[in-house]
């Protein structure tokens, strides 16, 4: 890992998660609709999907809601947001497993898809990496997966990063406070440019990673393994 304390292991820092990430993630909630219609493309009927950085628990509480088909196993190394993640699914715990770990310790599967969303901006160029590849070989073959995260955007990330960060705040932040927040991210986050997210992507084995979703300086991809 990239040595920077994890705030998500902290149970007072991620109490408000649940409320506070749709309000901070442009079109959050669609983009959980827009991720299952891209796996059901694939996964049409009964199905069991993957959730790698599932803490919080509100990809597989979305996807659940549309699909009462689907089976899902979510892993996340943070048992504090695996405790959220309980609650926010407890309408569906009879089909959700919850582990702990990264995508390393998840069950090998097979399975119909895969999602990792909000997640892969944490992990440099090699964690990065080993995440994919551990994902992809988890899927069968054409399965999809969809990832969603921040990233550079034309070498200018911490203008995006501001505006991301002024969408999150709302109209009361005060003045400063987007660029203070962009400044921090800038640091703590090893982010690449579209172009090498999509090398890496291709890298560990998936095909045709294809640009769906794009919001201030979030960018999500839908591709097959």
């Amino acid at each position: 890992m990239n040595g920077n304390p994890n705030p998500f292991q902290n149970l007072a820092a991620v109490s408000d998660y649940v409320l506070e990430t749709p309000r901070k993630v442009p079109g959050l909630a669609d983009l959980h609709k827009m991720a299952a219609l891209l796996l059901a493309e694939q996964a049409p009927g009964a199905a069991d999907i993957l959730v790698v950085g599932a803490g919080g628990g509100l990809e597989i509480r979305a996807m659940a809601e549309m699909r009462p088909d689907w089976r899902f196993n979510g892993v996340d190394p943070s048992p504090a947001m695996l405790d959220i993640a309980r609650q926010t699914t407890s309408f569906c715990a009879e089909r959700t497993q919850l582990n702990h770990g990264t995508a390393i310790d998840a069950p090998a599967g097979p399975f119909d898809g895969a999602v990792c969303l909000l997640t892969l901006h944490f992990l440099d160029w090699h964690e990065r990496l080993e995440t994919l590849q551990e994902i992809c070989r988890r899927l069968k073959p054409g399965g999809v997966f969809v990832a969603a995260h921040h990233t550079e955007i034309e070498g200018q990330a911490q203008i995006w990063l501001a505006r991301s960060a002024a969408f999150a705040a709302g109209p009361t932040s005060a003045p400063g406070q987007a660029a203070a927040s962009a400044e921090a991210m800038a640091e703590r986050l090893p982010l690449l440019s579209q172009d090498r997210e999509e090398a890496c992507f291709r890298e560990a084995g998936f095909q045709q990673p294809s640009l769906f979703y794009a919001a201030f300086s979030f960018r999500g991809w839908v591709m097959t393994a």
